[in-house]
């Protein structure tokens, strides 16, 4: 079965982005250079660029992360998925233990880098919430002037 083929517009249009954004992303490495692309030609990507394109413009828009926080992320999703290749293809304990140990590590650096925004998101809801406290407060004070006059 032949997978469908989009050129660049077609992909910026079904992830809602633009063809000069998913270039600079191929640029950066966020998104592999189409495979099919010989020199002169015009790009063409398969419904998995699709899904890799969406993904990274959720996690972006989600977590507000700068690219260079954004390679990190996918760089260490990237290397979490050749450590289940290999852990797949090994029996042995000891180099189970190791990819293991691996997997760990890059799952703390995409911690990192949520936690860090969940706390920016916790400081905002504070912040708001006590805005909210003190504009019900001055309502009240309001009402309570009213009441008296």
């Amino acid at each position: 079965m032949n997978e469908r083929r989009l050129r660049i517009g077609e992909l910026a249009e079904l992830t809602g982005t633009t063809p000069r954004t998913i270039r600079y992303y191929e640029e950066i490495g966020l998104l592999p250079a189409s495979e099919e692309r010989a020199q002169g030609k015009r790009r063409l990507y398969a419904d998995s660029d699709v899904e890799r394109l969406q993904e990274l413009i959720r996690l972006r828009d989600l977590l507000n992360l700068s690219l260079d926080e954004l390679s990190q992320l996918v760089a260490a999703e990237a290397a979490r998925a050749e450590i289940r290749r290999e852990f797949a293809e090994t029996e042995d304990a000891d180099t189970r233990r190791e990819l293991l140990d691996q997997a760990l590590d890059h799952i703390a650096t995409q911690l990192k880098l949520v936690r860090g925004r969940k706390k920016e998101l916790e400081r905002l809801e504070r912040e708001l919430t006590a805005r909210q406290r003190r504009v019900r407060s001055r309502l009240r004070e309001i009402d309570t002037e009213d009441a008296a006059a």
